[in-house]
């Protein structure tokens, strides 16, 4: 088959795929406390999440990150990606998580084939965390993180979504965290997704104040390693087990090197997170049950579409309606 390619030329070989739009956590960031989830009717069945994993490899897909929501409150989850992992022609699958469920699993999904996990980290305060999370425990988080690095992932990167007034003075703490348990991490500026019921623009701190942060306490050395995504790295020379990375909508735009597509959890196809644009692939997959093709050309047709860029500001307003969580975070 032919490879993905869109209308600028860029190889598409990265697809993000959501298996649920609910969690255990409300983060401040990602979604309001009052969530109204999606009927299940409407979500994407196991057999059809695991049939467009199979068509995506079969397009040229190297790497699959599973998301939510929280992933691993999908039934089934474990199944699923051993499964996905075992698809021809596939280089790697990974997982975004929250950690709240890896004491019981992070095992189970190592065995099943996923290679490398981030797990979402943002305070190492507990009433900060659960200020952040609105629901979640750290400790329980710091468990599951133990049980990852127990289970033998190839790989393990936390993320944290830096926010002033919040977590920006942790910082220098969580790298430190992570120089401990020799594990990478990346640093996210918070991405206008969806009204979360306050100003974004007041909490908004840059990917290059993060590093101003960072180098006051250790060297730091660019990095030109790629992980597949958007983070650009640095290396910290007294500790070369840990990478730091920058993952920087606003700041540093990356789109010009773009290799990914995300799958919602009701099928629709984004060509971009900071737009709109989709393709359902959910109606093709149901209107078509016995033939892949339809979906095959749906999918060809749309990256010809897909922008150039997004463009997102920093000034605060929301800036694409659908949440975090329903993009597939």
């Amino acid at each position: 088959m032919t490879e993905l390619r869109d209308a600028h030329g860029r190889q598409i070989d990265y697809l993000r795929m959501s298996v649920t739009d609910r969690c255990d956590f409300r983060c401040v960031y990602c979604m309001a406390e009052d969530m109204t989830f999606l009927p299940r009717q409407q979500v994407l069945g196991l057999e059809e999440l695991e049939r467009i994993a199979r068509i995506f490899v079969g397009l040229g897909v190297k790497k699959i990150r599973l998301t939510g929501g929280e992933p691993l409150v999908r039934q089934g989850i474990v199944g699923l990606c051993e499964r996905i992992a075992a698809l021809p022609g596939l280089r790697e699958l990974v997982m975004t998580t929250n950690g709240s469920q890896l004491v019981k699993l992070a095992a189970p999904l190592a065995r099943a084939g996923v290679r490398r996990l981030n797990i979402s980290l943002d305070s190492l305060d507990a009433a900060k965390f659960h200020a952040i999370t609105r629901t979640g425990q750290l400790q329980q988080v710091l468990d599951g993180i133990e049980a990852a690095r127990d289970a033998g992932f190839q790989r393990i990167k936390l993320n944290a979504v830096v926010m002033k007034g919040r977590n920006a003075e942790e910082v220098a703490n969580l790298v430190d965290f992570a120089i401990a348990g020799g594990l990478d991490l990346s640093f996210i500026e918070e991405m206008p997704l969806g009204d979360v019921g306050r100003s974004r623009g007041e909490s908004f701190c840059s990917s290059d104040e993060v590093k101003a942060l960072i180098a006051e306490r250790h060297t730091l050395i660019d990095s030109a390693e790629q992980s597949g995504g958007p983070a650009r790295y640095v290396r910290l020379p007294e500790h070369p087990q840990t990478r730091i990375g920058f993952i920087s909508p606003h700041s540093h735009n990356f789109c010009a090197t773009c290799n990914r597509v995300r799958l919602t959890v009701e099928g629709r196809l984004l060509l971009c997170l900071g737009h709109e644009n989709a393709i359902d692939l959910r109606a093709l997959l149901r209107r078509h049950p016995t033939s892949d093709q339809p979906a095959i050309d749906a999918i060809h047709a749309a990256l010809q579409r897909k922008p150039l860029r997004h463009e997102f500001s920093s000034g605060g307003e929301v800036q694409v309606l659908r949440f975090m969580n329903v993009s597939g975070g």
